[in-house]
């Protein structure tokens, strides 16, 4: 079977016994079969992907298709078993330790994993701007959800990941604008018969390993149901222009403690709008400020500084 150990590479016990579990269910001997794969010896030496390493000097867009490459070296994952356990309130340091895991046993991965992987391997690209790009879509009476991980380098985007479908996984950062790389995943669903109904875009993640922030998922939900082709690609861009805001007052996702800013406020929302998550730790600015209760600011006139 496919999940035997690659290259004699040792694998954490709870990732096996889901394995095993498995096997046991779908199989009528299944018990027998993991015993004996578990005691054979010959068992053929499968090749282990290995990590990309870049030299300072190696382009942005060559390392990420080495990333991809990478990634789609793992393969996907058929089997109906998640091997790696992915929730997605984790802080990011939990995640990435999870993302460690995984190139440690090379196992099949799905979109998910792709995108924690991804994020992982393009940490040290300080240079580059990450974000979650989930769709949602409608084929023969069922839905389908996917998602990739969004990139930008030099105001152009693009996106790594994995899926069934080659045109729905790795896009070269080459689109000038979000809507034209969310334009060609919408066309790509369309040449396999599907429907895109919903985009839910998140804010840029951290560089920090470390970090005990939270991944922000869904900042903007766009229903393509309820929006013109013209107000899709208005609220794309939009959420570009908060991107690069909030990048650019040097602010990174919100922190998970409960002490959130609470002297923020929303901004007004139109009913015609679209579904707009403000991000937790910093809100799209308004367009025009409050002006100052002069009944709330004290009368400094008669006050001096003293040092």
């Amino acid at each position: 079977p496919f999940f035997v150990n690659r290259g004699g590479l040792p694998v954490d016990e709870p990732t096996w016994e889901r394995m095993w579990r498995h096997v046991g269910r779908i199989h009528p001997e299944g018990d027998r079969v993991a015993q004996r794969i578990r005691g054979a010896a010959d068992l053929p030496k499968i090749p282990i992907p290995s990590v990309p390493v870049f030299q300072p000097s190696t382009p942005i867009p060559e390392r990420l298709e080495a990333v991809q490459r990478y990634i789609r070296e793992l393969q996907y994952n058929h089997t109906g078993t998640q091997f790696f356990e992915i929730k997605k309130s984790r802080p990011l340091t939990g995640l990435m330790d999870l993302a460690k895991e995984m190139t440690k046993e090379a196992l099949p991965i799905k979109c998910l994993e792709a995108v924690i992987l991804g994020i992982y391997l393009t940490n040290n690209m300080t240079t580059l701007d990450r974000f979650p790009i989930s769709f949602k879509t409608h084929f023969s009476g069922n839905y389908f959800r996917h998602i990739v991980l969004g990139v930008n380098f030099g105001g152009r985007y693009g996106a790594l990941g994995i899926s069934r479908r080659e045109e729905l996984m790795y896009k070269a950062p080459v689109f000038r604008t979000l809507s034209e790389l969310i334009f060609d995943f919408e066309e790509a669903y369309r040449r396999c018969w599907h429907t895109l109904k919903k985009v839910k875009l998140g804010h840029c993640v951290s560089h920090d390993p470390h970090s005990v922030e939270q991944i922000e998922w869904k900042h903007s939900i766009l229903d393509l149901d309820k929006l013109s082709r013209e107000d899709f690609r208005k609220e794309l861009e939009r959420h570009a222009r908060d991107m690069r805001l909030k990048i650019g007052k040097g602010t990174g996702p919100p922190s998970p403690t409960k002490d959130r800013k609470k002297d923020v406020s929303s901004p007004q929302r139109g009913q015609a709008s679209p579904h707009r998550r403000n991000s937790r730790g910093d809100r799209r600015p308004s367009g025009e400020k409050k002006p100052a209760d002069s009944k709330a600011m004290p009368d400094l006139n008669g006050y001096q500084i003293r040092v």
